[in-house]
């Protein structure tokens, strides 16, 4: 891979919404980021791919601060991790989880609670904050299901609303970990139209994707790991994405909590 000039690296920095720069991290004693660089600018679109067990949900589980790195560093919008607050800029969507995490609750009530942290003292009481909700609602299509209790819904509309939840603060930044993992065709169709519409907004994206699919034509960059290394950083072109057998994540993967690594979500970003 070309090396950066430094005033590239600069300009990179200076612009970049997330920058990861030489970040080592391990799961139990499992070395799976062996010094990651990896940034995304203001407005692009950047897929993350990989085979089993390279570090791509771990990569961006490091970026919110859930599991902590054992080397290198990372800032979003310019500012440390350590000392990063603003967490309503952020959206994030999780990988394969409930929406609601078994407690009971509408689709409302999850989708209102990624607003609290544009919220004073944790409560929705202005006509903002509700518009926020109903247009997050709204943008993923469960407008007609908003009262429903999510545990009535199916696994593409339980992603849908998860990411509702994400777009419910209005972030400057998305980062999701899987968004079509085990989601339907028309769902996937749904989500798709939801990014498409964010993006023209300005909002930058950081995607965890096994394959591009129908976000093929949203994507400005891919960069792939392996073994816990970039090995790609550039254009989507077909040479550069991961083969078939990247179609399964190692336990590690899908559940990091397992292996002893990981930490909870920073306050005001819920997962």
């Amino acid at each position: 891979m070309p090396q950066q000039t430094s005033q590239e690296a600069r300009t990179v920095r200076h612009d970049a919404v997330i920058s990861l720069s030489s970040a080592t991290a391990t799961l139990g004693s499992r070395p799976v980021l062996r010094g990651v660089d990896l940034a995304v600018r203001r407005g692009e679109v950047v897929a993350l791919l990989g085979a089993n067990g390279s570090g791509k949900s771990t990569a961006v589980r490091s970026v919110i601060g859930q599991v902590p790195l054992t080397g290198g560093s990372v800032e979003l919008f310019g500012t440390p991790l350590k000392q990063f607050r603003q967490w309503a800029r952020v959206g994030y969507v999780p990988q394969r989880t409930t929406a609601a995490g078994g407690v009971p609750a509408t689709v409302r009530e999850v989708v209102s609670s990624g607003r609290l942290s544009r919220s004073r003292l944790g409560l929705l009481s202005s006509k903002t904050d509700k518009a926020a909700v109903d247009r997050a609602i709204g943008l993923v299509g469960l407008a007609d299901r908003a009262k429903d209790s999510v545990s009535a819904l199916s696994g593409g509309q339980h992603q849908r609303v998860l990411i509702a939840r994400a777009l419910a603060s209005e972030p400057e930044l998305l980062i999701m970990d899987e968004p079509m993992a085990g989601v339907d065709l028309a769902s996937q169709e749904i989500l798709a139209g939801t990014l498409r519409r964010q993006v023209a907004a300005g909002v930058s994206v950081l995607l965890v994707l096994h394959e591009l699919g129908p976000l093929e034509p949203l994507i400005d960059r891919t960069v792939v790991l392996r073994d816990g290394l970039v090995v790609h950083d550039g254009p989507p072109t077909a040479g550069a994405l991961p083969g078939h057998d990247d179609h399964h994540l190692t336990k590690e993967d899908c559940h990091p909590d397992a292996a002893g690594a990981a930490s909870p979500l920073p306050t005001g970003l819920l997962s």
